[in-house]
Order: structure tokens, then C-alpha cells, then sequence
């Protein structure tokens, strides 16, 4: 039988994958999950992933890029006139009041790097991404801090079911802001 020609079979997977992680946690991953949930073989998970780990840094890229598209999609750090607390308290606005699925998503990812060493690598380009952006604006130290204080504010408000509070994550930014 011949093969079947299908360009988009790898991207499927991949989204597969992070709507699996979605429904069911890191824990509920498999090829086999991932294969079902993608309506491909099983052999095909594994022949564009070979491992878990090699499909779990593919999701965590593609899930990676919500909170840059929101960045880009604002514009704020290419103007200097523009208050940057404002603008990063904007920015988890904009991107907690989403889709939640997809932001806790996106944090079940990148918090599994603890577990799994093969995601550290990725889960530190988007850290170090989100700092070398707001180092256009200050210090690269400065700009480390505000990356950790984004963050933990995030966490906080998936963890505790708290709303988000724009003006208390605008105030706490600008104290660390030089």
C-alpha cells in the first residue's frame, strides 16, 4: 500500500498533544493519547516524536508563543513613552483573560521542566526571550526581575483562583522599575 502523503500530520500531533495536556495533564500524555486524539497511527507519534519528551518540547514551543503573540500584538515596549508597568500589568491582563485552559496550559508546560530536564531548555528561551524584549526598555538585571515577578503573579492567580488585579500588578511592577 502506498504511503500516504499528509504535510500537516506532524503539526496535528503536536496540537493533539496540547489539547491532551489540557484535558488531561502531563500525566495523562502518551503516544497513544496523542495518536487517538490526532486520528493518526500510533506509529506516526513516534516516528515525528521519539519520545515524550521530544513531543512534550514541541507543545511547549507552539504553547509558548500565546504570551508572545500577546507582546507582540500590543506594541508597547517599541514605544519609550509608553509606562511600562502599565504595559506589562496590560499584558497578563490580556493574556489571563483568555482562554484559561491555554494559560494553565501553557504553565503545566513549562513547570514540568522541573521534572524533566529535556524542557528546561525551552522553558529558559522563553524566559530569556521575554527578558532580552524587556531589556529594550531597562536593565538586564531589572529585566530578569520583572520576567520573575510576572511570573509569580500569574501563578498566583491560577493557583488561588484569585482575579486579577491589574492595578495592584501595575503598582507592584512599577516598584521594581528603576
Amino acid at each position: 500500500m502506498p504511503r500516504r502523503y499528509d504535510p500537516e500530520r506532524r503539526q496535528r500531533i503536536i496540537d493533539a498533544a496540547i489539547r491532551v495536556v489540557g484535558a488531561k495533564g502531563i500525566a495523562g500524555l502518551s503516544h497513544r493519547t496523542v495518536a487517538a486524539e490526532a486520528d493518526v497511527p500510533l506509529g506516526s507519534t513516534t516516528y515525528h516524536f521519539k519520545t515524550l519528551d521530544d513531543l512534550m518540547v514541541a507543545a511547549l514551543r507552539q504553547a509558548s508563543e500565546g504570551f508572545a503573540k500577546v507582546i507582540a500584538s500590543r506594541g508597547g515596549l517599541e514605544d519609550p513613552e509608553t509606562d511600562l508597568a502599565t504595559e506589562l500589568a496590560a499584558w497578563m491582563g490580556e493574556w489571563l483573560a483568555g482562554d484559561r485552559t491555554g494559560v494553565e496550559l501553557e504553565y503545566e508546560l513549562y513547570l514540568a521542566a522541573l521534572r524533566r530536564p529535556a524542557l528546561r531548555p525551552v522553558a529558559a528561551e522563553w524566559a530569556q526571550d521575554l527578558a532580552d524584549r524587556l531589556s529594550r526598555r531597562t536593565d538586564a538585571v531589572t529585566a530578569r526581575a520583572l520576567v520573575a515577578l510576572l511570573d509569580g503573579i500569574c501563578l498566583q492567580v491560577l493557583l488561588t483562583e484569585v482575579p486579577y488585579d491589574e492595578g495592584y500588578a501595575r503598582e507592584v511592577l512599577a516598584r521594581v522599575i528603576p
